[in-house]
């Protein structure tokens, strides 16, 4: 093949390539974007301790590097804390979306959101607690509606007004009470 009938020759392929990677771009850039791996896409969090339930106490344990954090808890009687429903993280119980709340089938078909359910897409519970006494890295809580061991992912004290003047309620949550 002489020089002059390469160049169209390469000049075709040039543009074949460049037409592959025109395509192939918008389902990588899409790939990408839906990946968990991406900041955009996701988020990495760190327990900062874990409950203790043993002997009819309970108590939440922080590591010790977050200990300075506690500083000025005890001004305050109760607190939020945030932990992961651990007991519950598999991919079938993420992929719920809908439940019977409280696991009553009495109660109408209702959207997880909707719900204080432990089957959900993120495994994030909010838990009242009322703080009995806090030393160290040590908070003595009431009571929790935590497992022994379950990991804790942040503490927020709690407000007055953290409460809502006008709340309403399904007629399912009226029946029961709150």
């Amino acid at each position: 093949m002489s020089r002059q009938e390469e160049e169209p020759v390469s000049q075709f392929i040039m543009s074949l390539a460049v037409l592959i990677v025109a395509a192939l771009i918008p389902s990588m850039v899409t790939a990408a974007d839906e990946s968990p791996n991406t900041s955009a896409g996701s988020f990495v969090v760190h327990p900062i301790g874990r409950f203790q339930i043993a002997e009819g106490h309970a108590r939440i344990i922080l590591d010790k590097k977050y200990e300075a954090g506690l500083l000025g808890l005890d001004g305050f009687s109760h607190i939020q804390v945030f932990w992961w429903f651990s007991n519950n993280d598999t991919p079938e119980k993420r992929s719920v979306l809908q439940v019977h709340p409280r696991g009553n089938r009495e109660n109408p078909l209702t959207g997880v959101f909707a719900t204080r359910s432990p089957f959900r897409p993120n495994l994030i519970a909010l838990t009242l607690c009322k703080i009995v006494s806090i030393k160290d890295n040590v908070i003595e809580i009431e009571k929790t509606d935590a497992f022994d061991g379950t990991p804790i992912l942040d503490i927020k004290p709690f407000i007055p007004g953290d409460a809502a003047e006008d709340a309403r309620f399904p007629e399912w949550l009226k029946k029961r009470g709150r």
